[in-house]
């Protein structure tokens, strides 16, 4: 088997929208009533995956403007080819040097993106830099040194009882930052002032087993990279263990994410 560091593979848009992207949609709602952003503002979204948090802006926020950038040129072209409106712009880019000028946008939102950016602590600062004063820094992560991703925790604790080596690459271990206290101390290491942080929870609702796991042979995302990288049979016992402890379903797994609301002076 294989216990490297695994590729967290987020490119192929159709594989990342069985996967997560789903679940994005069902909380990028919920999370811009929460920010209580104001009309009219321009926007930065950092990491936009498929669309999820974009559709939403643009649905809910009446944005004057959004750029809206990921590292990954396929996710670009499917949330552009999606999301077409004059108001928006989709372009590659890089959540730690966003491609605009200083103190040129109101809002920057980013949605399940943080803890994947190699240092979130940069990025944050970088978002300050292109707000006007009065700006409004927004972003969620999931919860996972609590466990409050139930879908992806359940296959890393099934992964590691197989494979010992796997706790030390599965998501709670790598982005135990990913907290209430920890995201405000990031907010502090970036010289920022402490956020505002609380939970958004949805429900996951599969309606078998088969719907559960298949998500995870698509290659998207740490779990499915790590899947990706061992042999037939021991993803069958990864299976088969998940199946033992879940049954046949319907299964129903409890989904939190922590989101920050950071208003600068």
């Amino acid at each position: 088997m294989t216990t490297a560091k695994p590729d967290d593979a987020f490119r192929a848009a159709s594989s990342y929208e069985d996967y997560m992207g789903r679940w994005s949609r069902q909380l990028a709602p919920r999370f811009l009533d929460w920010l209580g952003a104001p009309a009219g503002a321009d926007w930065l979204e950092v990491g936009c995956g498929t669309g999820a948090l974009s559709a939403a802006i643009l649905e809910k926020a009446a944005p004057r403007s959004l750029l809206a950038i990921d590292p990954s040129a396929a996710f670009v072209a499917h949330a552009g080819g999606t999301l077409g409106s004059a108001k928006a712009r989709f372009e590659v880019g890089d959540g730690q040097a966003p491609p605009a000028a200083d103190a040129s946008l109101d809002v920057v939102a980013s949605a399940l993106v943080l803890n994947f950016i190699p240092d979130p602590a940069a990025a944050l600062r970088a978002w300050r830099r292109v707000l006007r004063p009065g700006g409004l820094i927004g972003f969620y992560v999931w919860d996972y040194p609590g466990g409050g991703m139930g879908f992806i925790a359940a296959f890393w604790e099934a992964a590691a009882a197989l494979d010992p080596a796997a706790a030390a690459i599965e998501q709670g271990t790598r982005f135990a930052f990913c907290t209430p206290d920890g995201l405000k101390a990031l907010c502090r290491a970036a010289g920022l002032p402490e956020p505002r942080v609380e939970a958004l929870e949805i429900a996951m609702r599969f309606p078998d087993f088969e719907a559960f796991w298949r998500p995870f042979t698509l290659g998207a995302g740490p779990a499915g990279g790590y899947l990706a990288q061992q042999t037939a049979e021991h993803r069958a016992a990864i299976r088969d263990r998940l199946a033992g402890r879940l049954g046949k379903g319907p299964i129903d797994l409890p989904a939190r994410a922590w989101a920050a609301r950071l208003p600068l002076p």
